[in-house]
């Protein structure tokens, strides 16, 4: 148990630029709080004991406005962010790494018990703030939903989904790529951010990470050809070392 909670602590404070200290994430965060207390909800769930189950995820809604079924099966180190108005229905299955914004509802369309009504969010799937997903579906690993998108049916890994009814945004082109696989490596995606959208922040987060994709280039060829020439580059910085993921995330803080 503490250990998981070291891990939730952890996760917390390296996603999250407005977390400060261990402290302020363990007494502050209502969706760790009720991240901890559906554990024990579930437990009592598997258990046979139902309704200790559910009155344990009434109280913890009523304390922190999130409202876990304690059917629902959670990972490990998921982040629910501010959490308020966040529904995870009974079958659901939230994989590791996740990360839930408020006003998240994973839901079901079917009135049949013993069904899998709820969809399943694989590894490091980011669903943004007031997106619904709604059926008994896979959403893949490293996908992400789009703030206030409606997903009524499979995503594929790796792939976004935005809009309503929500359609699949497929891979685009090379600098498109590399800038997504440059924010994963930085582990940003905030809110479920995708290129298609025209706030004026997200065009601008993904000018620097051009900027950064281009830069780490440029200093691989420098060194590709120093070391060509047969001249030592031994402690040469990485190109990922003279940026500051922490800088980025304060942008959208």
């Amino acid at each position: 148990m503490f250990s998981h909670l070291r891990e939730d602590l952890a996760n917390v404070l390296e996603h999250d630029p407005a977390a400060r200290s261990k402290w302020e994430v363990l007494t502050c965060y209502p969706g760790m709080h009720a991240l901890w207390l559906h554990r024990f909800a579930h437990v009592a769930w598997q258990r046979g004991f139902h309704w200790v189950g559910r009155f344990t995820s009434h109280v913890a809604r009523m304390l922190t406005g999130v409202e876990i079924h304690p059917g629902a099966t959670i990972g490990r180190r998921v982040f629910i962010d501010h959490g308020m108005g966040v529904v995870i229905g009974e079958t659901a299955v939230v994989g590791d790494d996740c990360t839930i914004y408020q006003g998240v509802t994973l839901g079901g369309t079917s009135l049949y018990r013993g069904t899998k009504r709820h969809p399943t969010l694989g590894r490091g799937v980011v669903v943004g703030a007031g997106a619904k997903v709604l059926g008994g579906f896979d959403v893949g690993d490293g996908a992400k939903v789009g703030s206030n998108a409606v997903v009524v049916k499979p995503v594929p890994a790796g792939a976004t989904a935005v809009g309503n009814p929500a359609r699949i945004v497929e891979a685009g082109d090379r600098p498109s790529r590399e800038r997504e696989a440059k924010a994963e490596q930085m582990g940003f995606s905030a809110y479920g951010v995708t290129r298609d959208l025209d706030d004026p922040v997200s065009k601008a987060l993904h000018g620097l990470l051009d900027h950064a994709v281009e830069t780490d280039r440029r200093i691989r060829v420098l060194v590709e050809k120093l070391v060509d020439a047969g001249i030592c580059v031994e402690g040469t910085a990485k190109a990922e070392d003279t940026f500051d993921p922490k800088g980025l995330g304060k942008m959208v803080d």
